[in-house]
């Protein structure tokens, strides 16, 4: 057992403890990083303040970079040192999901958690990662090795808000050149869904947010035009700045008016990707035949329906191209032992993406 500083979820919507854990040696195909970033995604929130139940003591975080320190007996293609980004895919290869193709709807189970408390009792790794955390042991499907020299708070981005918003452009909506995209919600996720779209040659882009400030950043990231989500019936907004309804409708906030309205920004034949998640037990309304008199469709995607082996490297040259901005979405940069105050400042909406850095070199 490896002693490591980890934030536990003791108590849903109490702070998190720093406490010291056990983490045990990888086995069979797992393996050992020692994590320089874990950036703080609206998931984990969600999950600390109970929205999604689940069991405790947790440990949460799922957007992480570091270098690998150890390697399970079955590992093959990796090597002490290489840096890595961490995801929360973990993928068996065989199961029906996996086998097409969609490996983030593997229905394998996990193994059992890699970490307990000091005196033995388990702690949940939360969505298979449990990296605010020095240290984590993950299983070889869900690491992809980086070019050495990536900014890493950067790169943890990569595991979660970058692909889930360009991969529900790119592979879930199947955007294609010259149509017209709404994206609702200009945080994280949106912000690089805005990119996504600008990568994939959308015609136009619309930000939709709450504040101007929002609106203004979106329009950094590629957004063509930008309507405040508080005026009167904003989708007219939209179609104005659009000349009609739009193709694709990116939802990237948990939040029920945003999936009530989403629908009402549609043209014919459009489609709304689903994105954001709301609390479990949350239910939003729409008119069904509207949908079908015009063709439109609704879809859920989650993590942007990636495959991270071949969506990430892909999204890391660009990033070497200078094409995809990662460096702008970091706001600031954390140590562990300030996880609860980074979280408040992510609550508040202010910010892009928090991120927790490790000093590995002690």
């Amino acid at each position: 057992m490896t002693k490591i500083k980890a934030a536990l979820c003791r108590e849903f919507g109490a702070p998190l403890t720093v406490e010291t854990v056990d983490l045990r040696a990888p086995e069979g195909r797992e393996i050992e990083v020692t994590l320089d970033a874990c950036a703080i995604c609206h998931s984990d929130i969600s999950y600390a303040d109970g929205g999604w139940g689940g069991d405790l003591p947790a440990v949460y975080g799922h957007e992480a970079a570091g270098r690998v320190t150890a390697l399970g007996p079955d590992v093959k293609g990796l090597s002490k040192g290489d840096p890595v980004v961490v995801t929360l895919i973990r993928a068996c290869g065989s199961c029906a999901p996996c086998a097409s193709g969609r490996p983030v709807g593997c229905e394998s189970p996990a193994g059992a958690s890699p970490l307990t408390t000091t005196d033995g009792t388990a702690l949940v790794q939360a969505m298979n990662c449990g990296a605010f955390a020095e240290k984590v042991v993950v299983d070889q499907s869900q690491v992809v090795r980086l070019p050495e020299g990536v900014d890493m708070a950067a790169a943890s981005l990569l595991a979660c808000g970058v692909i889930t918003g360009v991969g529900s452009v790119v592979n879930a909506a199947k955007l294609r050149a010259g149509e017209d995209v709404v994206v609702i919600g200009a945080g994280g996720v949106g912000l690089n869904a805005i990119q996504g779209a600008r990568i994939a040659g959308a015609r136009r882009i619309v930000a939709v947010d709450m504040t101007e400030e929002k609106l203004a950043i979106a329009r950094d990231f590629g957004a063509t035009d930008g309507v405040l989500a508080t005026e009167d019936k904003p989708w007219r907004a939209a179609m104005k700045a659009l000349g009609r309804g739009a193709d694709v409708v990116i939802v990237t906030v948990g939040a029920i008016p945003a999936y009530d309205q989403a629908p009402r920004y549609l043209g014919n034949g459009g489609r709304v990707i689903m994105v954001g998640m709301p609390h479990s037990g949350a239910m939003s309304t729409y008119e069904p035949v509207v949908l079908a008199a015009l063709g439109q469709g609704m879809t859920g995607s989650k993590m942007g329906d990636v495959v991270i082996q071949r969506d990430i490297p892909w999204m890391v040259d660009l990033y070497e191209q200078g094409r995809l901005k990662l460096d702008e979405l970091v706001s600031n940069r954390w140590r562990l032992d300030q996880i609860n105050e980074a979280i408040a400042d992510t609550k508040s909406g202010g910010a892009k993406r928090n991120v927790i850095v490790f000093d590995t070199s002690a």
